[in-house]
């Protein structure tokens, strides 16, 4: 028998975290809609997977050494172990889109056909749709030996056409013929409605079989032997040599620059395609064998995020409107409520409407002196730059830190970065050798002659889009020392304080890892001494090696540890040395569980804190991240009620064993689903007093 591993590979790891998407995918309570999103969530996942970590271990293969001391495991085997778990996953996949999901769908009347299968009208439809709208967007790239290698964009779909001269037949041995046509998508959407006689039908064509039909009208002259649908995932690593030196700023732009041009992690192919064409393409594209994946017909399953909806919200998720807090709708001011008493936010249940609402205050109250803000992640359309403009431009101190590394977002926040540097905001972008990652927010004010601080923290973004689907925490508060310290963090990210000092806030790379390390010690102390020593932790990653190592110490020492961990866990918990006394589960629901929250201890010495960090080595050691304690008792009730409904759900909570497993919690027990308990809860403590849920 082999012997459990001490650590849990995190690429794996997070393998088995997507394995619980496509688990919701395939769960018939979910709506039919919902289940489609899942799908397409496993789908983005994989690609951003495979951008980031696989191509990392790509390079790591061509290290002599320097590969296995890097990730614990020989990457060219880790490789292997990544491609099979794939390769399992996607049949999985394929198998709940064809043999669930389109069946369901089609019950509903919403169908798919394909090309051949289009009846007179609609085939007359689709030849003016690809005439009209689709020729103008088609690039066709050739493939011939002695031209320049075709480029693929990252995430492009294309078809691998084979021709052949127009009497040739099957026998005939002319050298192979590809060429690749691009499928527009983007600009078009990839689904196309079909009109339809029937009042009950809802046909859609795909794109890719819009382009196939009109493949004759591309290539007249030559015979179509087939066409397959193929992607290219590229590297998503900036690959910035020396962030200490030169302009940091000019050097992210350079690498978002060469990104659109990374090195190949995934070429994706239709498994019908036959091996000689899939040959050429390999020689022509420059392919290594382990890049290429074996796929279905269709790629880009993230697109059915854009599937229109014709029958509504029988298939869709009952709506859950964001709902209001009693207490800042009854203040007069923001400023007056948070002077009053803390109070926090528990989204996507409440709205973020508050804490935009929080800025706009700020901006026109004449006794605002300063906002200071970090920004990672933004909507789009942002309420909360729009405040943070026009606070600037009403003459307020704006200082903005702004995160230009947050991977994807680079070239939004530059953006960003610009709109609040030319309306007058201080703006500093990023620190070489460090993200931040931590979400605070600052308004200094003049009362009475005197400076009043008035914070937020969250273990959220400030982006009131995510805030409807990921599950976060914000506090509002004024409490002096909490705020003090908030100051202090912003003075370090100025450059007016190179070594901050914290007592009430964990902060990394400071003091967080050390502080958390003592707060185990101290359960491990009173689990020694005959008390209940305990420990919860709510995260999206445990990954630290030392961290992991403390928490086996403290199971040993007697201490009970339960664990939430939505993705990557690198703790095994079926170690026999731990005797059962860590327990892990991961919650995969309609929310993004995104929170992140430490519990020591029980009882009178308990205390809790909320945070923007995973316990990851990155997290605390090569990022600026922030834990604030919860004092007031109401508000540390809230988040322990919450918690135990977690860890007390039978319907969406899956144990995760030693072996990279997720089953579902014991069903067989009252059914509790955390996620729509948290909103019932947040709903009656809003409610006025005297009144009662109809």
């Amino acid at each position: 028998m082999a012997t459990p591993s001490t650590f849990l590979n995190r690429d794996r790891s997070w393998l088995s975290f997507n394995q619980r998407v496509l688990q919701e995918a395939a769960d018939p309570t979910v709506p039919l809609y919902e289940r489609l999103r899942f799908l397409a969530i496993f789908s983005s996942n994989l690609d951003e997977f495979f951008r980031v970590r696989v191509a990392s271990i790509q390079a790591l293969t061509h290290l002599k050494h320097g590969g296995t001391k890097t990730l614990g495991d020989d990457p060219s085997e880790l490789l292997r172990r990544i491609h099979k778990t794939v390769d399992r996953q996607q049949e999985e996949f394929g198998a709940i889109f064809h043999g669930q999901l389109l069946p369901a769908l089609a019950e509903h009347g919403i169908t798919f056909p394909r090309a051949e299968e289009l009846w007179d009208e609609a085939r007359a439809q689709v030849h003016a749709y690809f005439q009209q709208s689709v020729l103008p967007h088609i690039q066709t790239l050739p493939m011939e030996l002695g031209e320049a290698a075709p480029f693929l964009h990252n995430k492009g779909i294309y078809f691998a056409v084979q021709l052949a001269p127009p009497d040739s037949t099957p026998h005939d041995s002319a050298p192979l013929c590809c060429v690749l046509v691009s499928i527009p998508s983007p600009p078009l959407p990839r689904f196309v409605p079909l009109t339809s006689a029937d009042g009950n039908a809802h046909p859609f064509i795909v794109l890719d079989d819009v382009v196939r039909l009109g493949l004759p009208e591309l290539f007249p002259q030559q015979q179509i032997v087939g066409a397959w649908s193929v992607k290219l995932t590229r590297d998503a690593e900036l690959h910035i040599d020396d962030e200490f030196e030169g302009d940091l700023v000019e050097k992210i732009r350079k690498g978002l620059r060469r990104r659109a041009t990374g090195t190949p992690a995934r070429f994706l192919f239709d498994a019908a395609m036959p091996k000689p064409v899939r040959q050429a393409l390999r020689q022509r594209l420059q392919l290594g064998k382990e890049e290429m994946i074996r796929g279905g017909r269709y790629h880009n399953f993230n697109d059915f995020f854009t599937l229109p909806n014709p029958i509504g919200p029988a298939l869709e998720y009952p709506p859950l409107p964001p709902l209001p807090s009693a207490a800042l709708d009854r203040a007069q001011a923001m400023y007056d409520a948070i002077a009053q008493r803390d109070h926090i936010l528990h989204f996507p249940y409440h709205s973020y409407h508050y804490v935009v609402r929080f800025l706009q205050e700020a901006a026109v109250d004449p006794s605002t002196q300063a906002i200071f803000i970090t920004l990672y992640r933004v909507a789009s359309n942002s309420g909360v730059v729009a405040a943070l403009v026009a606070a600037a431009k009403a003459g307020k101190r704006v200082a903005v830190f702004v995160e230009v590394k947050a991977r994807f977002d680079e070239e939004a926040n530059l953006q960003w970065a610009e709109e609040l540097t030319e309306a007058g905001a201080e703006v500093i972008c990023s620190m070489p050798g460090i993200k931040v990652h931590s979400k605070l927010l600052l308004a200094e004010r003049m009362e009475a002659g005197e400076t009043k601080r008035y914070a937020y923290l969250s273990s959220g973004n400030f982006n009131e889009k995510t805030a409807r689907v990921y599950t976060d925490h914000g506090l509002f508060t004024s409490a002096t020392e909490i705020t003090a310290e908030v100051r202090q963090v912003f003075a370090f990210l100025m450059g007016e304080l190179p070594q901050p000092t914290f007592r009430r806030l964990l902060v990394a790379p400071f003091t967080m890892q050390k502080r958390c390390k003592e707060l185990v010690d101290r359960e491990i102390a009173a689990a020694r001494r005959g008390e209940s020593g305990k420990i919860v932790l709510k995260l999206n990653s445990l990954e630290e090696p030392s961290m992991i190592q403390k928490l086996y110490e403290a199971a040993m020492a007697g201490v009970e540890i339960d664990l939430i961990v939505r993705g990557i866990c690198c703790l095994n918990p079926s170690l026999p040395e731990l005797r059962g006394r860590i327990r892990v589960i991961s919650i995969v629901d309609r929310f993004l569980e995104h929170a992140r929250i430490y519990i020591f201890g029980s009882g009178a010495r308990q205390l809790l804190f909320v945070s923007s960090a995973d316990w990851m080595t990155r997290n605390l050691r090569r990022r600026v991240e922030v834990a604030f304690p919860i004092d007031d008792e109401a508000i540390r009730q809230q988040l322990l009620a919450m918690i135990e409904l977690q860890l007390s759900d039978t319907q969406k909570a899956r144990r995760l064993d030693g072996k990279l497993q997720s089953h579902y919690a014991n069903n067989a027990a009252a059914a509790l689903r955390s996620q729509a308990e948290a909103y019932a809860m947040v709903e009656r403590a809003e409610q006025p007093p005297g009144t009662g849920s109809n």
